[in-house]
Parts: structure tokens; C-alpha cells; sequence
């Protein structure tokens, strides 16, 4: 049986690219292989062509995705630009993965089911942690239980600069034109605007960007263990020098409660914990940014008098390393991925049904 290796062209090569998809796409030769790069920062490209030994270099991604030999192309790159990247090389007839999040406001996300659609392309979005072992595993305990009783998502983080820098060698250079960071700044409070109504740098501001960012693995992986929840009993937001909110979600029968925010300590606590009567089960979450740190299934039943605890790790293989494996199935056996634009969608719908909780809290 011939395998096909697929020629990925990689747009952004921040710190995501440098530490996580470049080294994956290295140890998966025979599926994929670097064909092109880019990024706005010139020497950055020309550094990362030199190491990866890639010959096809650009700085503008509307060139890359006319590449001819490329199969799939990675939009890595800042949030602002996934929707204008995503849908040129949809139009080129490119697959596309996408980084978390997919985009920022309803309109973009139906834009590039559009094209999606018109192209006959497969885009896939960047969940990682829905591909984990553990998680998939967890997800068919709990679709066992006969009843959920309560349910509890967390992640709360320390940041990433204290797992990065001591673990990894991430370059940068100071290239990047005024312009263009101006340009940023500009689609930023223009798409924060349209999404939330509210200024980029207001409180609410915030809160939308760390929804879509850190939040929006969590309640992704919340949909696809547990479904849409009904509605949201509440929630709270604080902000005494770090970001955090407190929301309950109404699942009819149950409760879920969400924890999330960015404090200065050197930790990583993200997991999701479902309780039934008689056993619960916790998928616990470890820094993606030290490779093959394992996801863990934590499983506490109770039969009869008996009690046990249970710590699971179903393989060494990271999540990043999973998805892309996923991914390339996805594109060779023309299957449709689990984590699409259309499910994305659906944590829009939920950031929401937050704000629009904290705008009621304020009545």
C-alpha cells in the first residue's frame, strides 16, 4: 500500500510553530512534509527555512497558498487573520487546520463554512484536546453513565513563558513592520466590536479574547462529553490583577460548573470531571508546551463495598501528535472531521451565553 505524504505550507511561526507543530510534523515524515512557510517577520522565515530545509518562503500568505504542490495548509498565525487565511486557500483548493480559535465573529465563521463548502475542502480546527487518548476514552465512560449528577470544567493557568522558556528555544526578531502591527490592533477592536458590542480593551473586551482562547478548549471538549448545555444559571468575573470567571451552566439534570483564568504561578490544572451516582471520571490536562507530558484518565467507582481509583494513561503519544495523525485521515480517507467550522460555531453560541450572563449580573 503507497502512502501519500502530503505537503503542508505553515502560515505564522510564532511561538505555537516553533515549539509544537514544526518538531511534530518532524517526526511524522511520512505523512506530511514542510513544503513552505511564512510569516510577516522576514528573518524569522528566512531562519526557520534555513533549519526546517525549506526552499519555499514568503511573507505575505496570499502568495503561499498559490503554491502549487501543497496539499494542506496551516493558519498558525495571530487570530486577527484565520478567516482571510483559511478562506484563500479554501479557494485555492487547499485543506486548511486551523489554530484555536477558528475566528472571532459569527460572520467570519459562516464565511468560511462558504468556502469550505464551494471548495470541496476539509478544515479542521485545531482542538487538541479532543483528540487526546484519555479524552476520547472518558467520553465513552461517560456516554455509560446511566444518570450525571454534576459536572466540572476548569483551567487555570500560570503562563506559558514559565514552561516555554525553560524547556524550548523559541526565536524572534524584531522585524515586524509598524504597519502591519498596526493593521492588527485595528482588526482586533474591529472584530471584538462586531462579536461582543464592546470595546477590545474594556472588561467584557477581555473576557471575549480569554474565551476565545484559553476557554474555548474547555467548552468544546464540554460540548462533545456532555452536548449544548440549556442555558447558564450565571456567572461572575473578576479581574484584581489576573482574569478569571465562574459560570454555571444548565444541563436540565444537572449542573456544570466552568473555571477558568491567567494567574503568575508555574502551574497548569485543566481538566473536566463528570460525576454519576456510583463513579466519576476526570480527564486531567498537562501544559502542551513540554511535548509527550501525558493526558491522564482518573476513574473513582464505587461497586458494592468496594471502592477503587483508577489512574489511566493510555499512550505516550501527545495530543498535537494525535490530531495531526486524525488530520491526515481526515484528508486521504475523505472524512469529516469531528472538530469543524460548523461545530465551532457552537462556542459561539456559548461565549454568548456568557456575556450576555454578566450583562443581566449588572441589572
Amino acid at each position: 500500500m503507497t502512502v501519500k505524504t502530503l505537503n503542508v505550507g505553515i502560515i505564522g511561526l510564532g511561538e505555537v510553530a516553533q515549539v509544537i507543530h514544526l518538531p511534530v510534523l518532524e517526526t511524522l515524515p511520512k505523512q506530511f512534509r514542510i513544503a513552505a512557510l511564512c510569516d510577516i517577520s522576514p528573518k524569522l522565515v528566512a531562519h526557520l527555512g534555513d533549519k526546517y530545509n525549506v526552499e519555499n518562503l514568503y511573507t505575505d500568505a496570499a502568495e503561499l497558498v498559490k503554491q502549487a504542490d501543497l496539499d494542506v495548509v496551516f493558519v498558525l498565525n495571530s487570530d486577527e487573520y484565520h478567516a482571510e487565511c483559511a478562506i484563500a486557500a479554501a479557494n485555492h483548493k487547499k485543506h486548511v487546520l486551523i489554530e484555536k480559535p477558528m475566528c472571532l465573529t459569527e460572520s467570519e465563521a459562516d464565511a468560511i463554512i462558504e468556502a469550505q463548502q464551494r471548495n470541496g475542502v476539509k478544515i479542521m480546527v485545531g482542538y487538541m484536546r479532543r483528540y487526546a487518548a484519555s479524552f476520547v476514552e472518558a467520553v465513552k465512560q461517560i456516554g455509560g453513565f446511566e444518570n450525571i449528577q454534576y459536572a466540572r470544567v476548569r483551567d487555570i493557568i500560570g503562563p506559558n513563558r514559565l514552561f516555554v522558556k525553560p524547556t524550548s528555544h523559541v526565536v524572534s526578531f524584531d522585524d515586524i513592520p509598524e504597519a502591519l502591527k498596526a493593521d492588527k490592533r485595528h482588526r482586533s477592536e474591529k472584530l471584538v466590536k462586531e462579536a461582543t458590542g464592546v470595546n477590545a480593551e474594556s472588561p467584557n473586551g477581555q473576557l471575549y479574547r480569554l474565551l476565545c482562547g484559553l476557554s474555548s478548549h474547555d467548552l468544546s471538549a464540554m460540548r462533545e462529553a456532555l452536548g449544548m448545555p440549556k442555558g447558564i444559571v450565571g456567572a461572575k468575573v473578576t479581574n484584581n490583577g489576573s482574569l478569571f470567571l465562574t459560570a454555571i451552566f444548565d444541563y436540565d439534570q444537572f449542573a456544570v460548573t466552568f473555571e477558568t483564568g491567567t494567574d503568575g504561578q508555574g502551574r497548569f490544572d485543566a481538566h473536566l470531571e463528570v460525576y454519576a451516582t456510583h463513579k466519576s471520571v476526570r480527564v486531567q490536562y498537562d501544559t502542551p508546551y513540554i511535548r509527550h507530558l501525558p493526558t491522564k484518565l482518573h476513574v473513582h467507582e464505587t461497586v458494592g463495598e468496594a471502592y477503587t481509583e483508577s489512574v489511566i494513561r493510555p499512550t505516550w503519544t501527545d495530543s498535537y501528535t494525535l490530531e495531526l495523525q486524525y488530520l491526515y485521515d481526515v484528508i486521504t480517507q475523505d472524512l469529516t472531521p469531528k472538530t469543524t467550522p460548523e461545530d465551532y460555531k457552537q462556542d459561539l453560541v456559548i461565549f454568548k451565553m456568557i456575556l450576555d450572563a454578566l450583562s443581566r449580573n449588572k441589572i
